[in-house]
């Protein structure tokens, strides 16, 4: 893919998109000077000396509360970059033609800038909470096509809640406020991201993945070397993966366990970057059979990518499932849900990372099911790619009682399951699962700081999925009281319940920090937790991958190559030699990643198995001297070959 057009307009579009968010706030009297107070007179809300329409009062409370809990600047980035992701994913969207109406959103019928279609087509169209007559009113104005236009674009993301909620939020969301106005003018936003990138580059979901890595190139430049905090870290270590390198990781860990089984496979004709087992003396290879399952139930194969960025690594190891279900003989039209459903999984600390990873995936399913999209409204596919949450905020004897899972409490009786605090320990504090939340929100009280360094145990897996079922069909099914609060806890057990199973991969391109870039508490942490790989973010997830495999697991990374001879991992590598095995390893050295100049990241990228073999022979690939990526690339296939 040919980078240069994103790599142009994605660092400029930040700077356009916050300052046009940072404009919208200001009409609802939110600056980074303070907020004006806002009153109700009849139907108007009068802020300062605008009146505007009452209906606007809840987001606007919203918008407060975001600001209060994150900061004006930050509020701000975090509305721009929901917009940013929005837009882009329809983009995306209606190029590939995913969009039920068939029309244009953002450019004419014909892919240029211009009115967009959806303006010219909009009497025929349907879309949820669009009122026709409104609609046709606005049109047959003439003069209104800016508001109209703005209803339709709302009306889109509205339709697409049902599919990706992680993306397109509910309607009273803040964020929908701060939609800039002048959409339709030929200097709007939506204009300069039609016209900035080519239909061309739009082609392959990895776009998705560049224009995350250069949306956040500035903020990366502000506050690398520095020491960081917790919301600046994703800026900090993030680093799109090259799509080859991914291709190697996927292909010699989730490729692997399915050959070692099925060694006559077709898959591994569409594998290029896999590397055959070598030759292993007699001891060796004995242990190697005892462990290789006589039968692999696709179904059972589970993938983590616990820092999972936009989602690449997930990308790749969905086309090496689908291909192996197709080998099953799975209908077509279920691979995607199973592969959501039982096989994927990931995690990020950025909120924005996990929309893009989420959304990666989905238009990859709907690639392969044209109904996907109802699937998901519908409750039949579940997408288990998340942002960890942090619980400080949450309320949770409240949000028990709310969800009264053991129907102590009736609706609408004035008597309370927690009448007096004695009443509360009693009734709450007996049933496990209320034991099983409190202690499950308690870890994640630092969510954002340590994303999946934070453990959970292995034995909470199966409890947590019970919990997950029986929240989910609350969501889906519960009184007034039992839909908010099973809606609101749901995402905090689900990524409890990712952290308390075990994998038979773990694949990631982990965050790279020093220990002189970490803030006070994390730092703390890896003192005490990670004490064999504490200098750096990337070796302590190196070794944390281990405890989320099951045995016999891989644990694929790219990362730094300095673990492999400084002397501060000396104890890492000693506890590698005697617990693990390393299967293959590249060592890229420097310019590995075109997008990175210079000799800044030298890295290497390996399959290290979840078991111990010391006499086992591996492949092991030297690349250091190659002076670009593209030579890289090609030394490695001629290596393989």
């Amino acid at each position: 893919m040919n980078t240069a057009n994103i790599k142009k307009y994605a660092p400029k579009a930040r700077n356009n998109f916050i300052a046009a968010v940072t404009k919208q706030a200001a009409c609802y009297g939110i600056t980074a000077k303070g907020t004006e107070p806002m009153e109700q007179r009849g139907d108007i809300a009068l802020i300062g000396e605008n009146a505007l329409p009452k209906a606007i009062a809840p987001a606007r409370k919203a918008l407060e509360r975001m600001v209060e809990q994150m900061g004006f600047a930050q509020a701000m980035e975090q509305a721009a970059y929901s917009w940013f992701n929005r837009l882009c994913a329809i983009r995306y969207m209606e190029i590939h033609d995913f969009l039920d109406h068939g029309r244009r959103v953002l450019s004419a019928a014909n892919g240029d800038p211009g009115t967009p279609q959806i303006l010219d087509d909009c009497l025929d169209i349907s879309l949820p909470g669009l009122d026709p007559q409104q609609v046709a009113a606005l049109k047959l104005d003439g003069n209104k096509d800016e508001e109209l236009y703005r209803e339709l674009l709302l009306a889109q993301c509205h339709a697409l809640h049902e599919a990706m909620p992680f993306l397109f939020e509910a309607v009273d969301d803040a964020t929908e406020l701060l939609l800039p106005d002048n959409l339709t003018k030929t200097d709007s936003l939506i204009r300069e991201l039609v016209s900035a990138i080519p239909e061309d580059d739009w082609q392959d979901v990895e776009i998705i993945g560049w224009l995350y890595q250069f949306y956040i190139s500035e903020k990366k430049d502000q506050v690398i070397g520095k020491v960081v905090k917790s919301e600046d870290i994703p800026a900090a270590t993030q680093l799109f993966t090259p799509n080859w390198i991914v291709q190697y990781l996927v292909q010699n860990s989730v490729g692997r366990q399915w050959l070692q089984t099925y060694p006559d496979s077709p898959l591994r004709n569409q594998m290029p970057y896999f590397i055959e087992p070598g030759e292993q003396p007699p001891e060796v290879q004995a242990q190697l059979d005892e462990t290789v399952p006589d039968a692999i139930d696709p179904e059972s194969i589970k993938v983590l990518d616990p820092a999972c960025g936009s989602g690449h690594i997930l990308v790749e190891a969905y086309k090496i499932l689908k291909a192996i279900y197709e080998e099953r003989g799975y209908r077509s039209r279920d691979i995607p849900q199973q592969i959501l459903k039982h096989n994927l999984f990931g995690l990020d600390i950025d909120d924005r990372a996990g929309q893009l990873a989420g959304f990666a995936l989905m238009m990859l399913a709907r690639e392969d099911d044209r109904r996907l999209f109802s699937r998901v409204a519908e409750g039949d596919v579940t997408l288990n790619v998340l942002s960890l949450k942090e619980t400080g905020h949450l309320d949770l004897p409240q949000l028990w009682q709310d969800l009264n899972l053991s129907g102590d409490w009736q609706q609408g009786s004035s008597q309370s399951l927690f009448e007096s605090e004695q009443a509360d320990l009693s009734s709450a504090s007996a049933d496990e699962r209320y034991q099983l939340l409190q202690r499950t929100l308690e870890r994640f009280e630092g969510a954002k700081t340590f994303g999946s360094l934070i453990e959970v145990p292995e034995e909470d897996a199966a409890p947590l999925r019970t919990l997950v079922d029986e929240l989910e069909q609350l969501a889906r099914t519960g009184d007034v009281m039992q839909k908010p609060a099973a809606e609101m806890l749901l995402p905090y057990v689900q990524q409890a319940w990712i952290l308390a199973q075990r994998y038979d991969a773990a694949i990631a391109n982990p965050p790279y920090m020093g220990s002189k870039g970490m803030n006070a508490p994390l730092k703390k942490f890896a003192k005490d937790a990670y004490p064999n790989s504490k200098s750096d973010l990337f070796a302590i997830f190196m070794e944390r991958a281990f405890s989320l495999l099951r045995p016999n697991g891989y644990n694929a990374q790219i990362n730094m190559q300095s673990w492999m001879f400084l002397s501060s991992y000396e104890k890492l590598r000693e506890w590698l030699l005697h617990n693990a095995t390393i299967i293959t390893m590249a060592h890229m050295g420097s310019r590995a990643f075109d997008s990175i100049s210079g000799e800044v990241v030298s890295t290497t990228a390996f399959v290290i198995k979840n078991s111990a073999y010391p006499n086992y022979s591996g492949a092991y690939i030297r690349l250091v001297d190659a002076k670009s990526e593209a030579e890289k690339r090609r030394l490695l296939l001629e290596a393989i070959q």
